[in-house]
């Protein structure tokens, strides 16, 4: 596919590549070997991706072992209906994964967002015909002045971009700043620590409409819960859930 992509590109840009592979040669975006093309993983690296494409939870999408029936929901999600209506992500949080989404976070490793982009079209497909409009999981404005991005929004936009969908970056605001959920001992606490944190005040982006929100990751939910909750007291008509990445057992 790359050879016939290739082959259709105008020949100054084929030309312009061609040096800047040369000069810059495209490595792995896991383990940083050579590769053929920017945003590419080589042999062994793809092999090690737990990419999600089995039996799962009908709602917030957590791998099941064996396939159960497609409207199944995990135990979770029968305690505590959730507010999003549905949740898919594109491989599972583990130490293999989790390297280069820390990178992004926390490294600037703006480089990988394209490939994440791609990859978050492929598992969402559905999810990304379905919406309207695409709303990145926000910062509160503290933690984005000091970190200078949000991942999720620059995830967000490379999809709404590739997808051709509206993107509506200011649609959610946290307006509470909660301690990291990375820190919370168990599922009930980070959604207590997340629990009005999110308000969206720009109805108009959202109102009567079917919202695909998008996160780096999805731990036990409650950052997304919260935000589908405000996006549907906005008038949200749908609210879906993509993720990068979610870990794939409950805390």
């Amino acid at each position: 596919m790359t050879a016939i992509f290739d082959t259709l590109m105008p020949l100054p840009r084929r030309l312009g590549r061609a040096a800047l592979d040369l000069l810059f040669p495209p490595l792995c975006m896991m383990c940083r070997k050579q590769v053929g093309e920017p945003g590419a993983l080589c042999a062994e690296c793809w092999k090690n991706v737990s990419f999600i494409d089995g039996p799962s939870c009908a709602s917030c999408g957590l791998p099941f072992e064996f396939d159960v029936g497609a409207q199944t929901r995990c135990a979770t999600c029968l305690a505590h209906p959730p507010a999003f209506d549905r949740a898919r992500s594109v491989m599972r949080y583990d130490e293999f994964s989790k390297g280069p989404i820390l990178a992004l976070k926390r490294s600037d490793r703006h480089d990988v967002v394209p490939a994440f982009a791609r990859w978050l079209e492929r598992a969402g497909r559905d999810l990304i015909t379905d919406a309207d409009v695409i709303v990145p999981v926000p910062l509160h404005p503290l933690r984005l002045w000091m970190r200078r991005f949000n991942q999720s929004a620059l995830l967000a936009q490379a999809l709404a971009r590739r997808a051709g969908k509206s993107y509506a970056p200011l649609a959610l605001q946290r307006t509470r700043a909660t301690p990291s959920q990375g820190e919370m001992p168990s599922a009930k606490a980070r959604r207590r620590n997340v629990r009005g944190a999110f308000r969206a005040d720009r109805a108009q982006a959202v109102k009567d409409r079917k919202v695909l929100l998008i996160d780096d990751v999805l731990t036990t939910g409650a950052t997304v819960d919260a935000c589908a909750r405000a996006l549907k007291r906005a008038g949200a008509a749908k609210v879906t859930v993509l993720t990068l990445a979610r870990v794939a057992r409950p805390l």
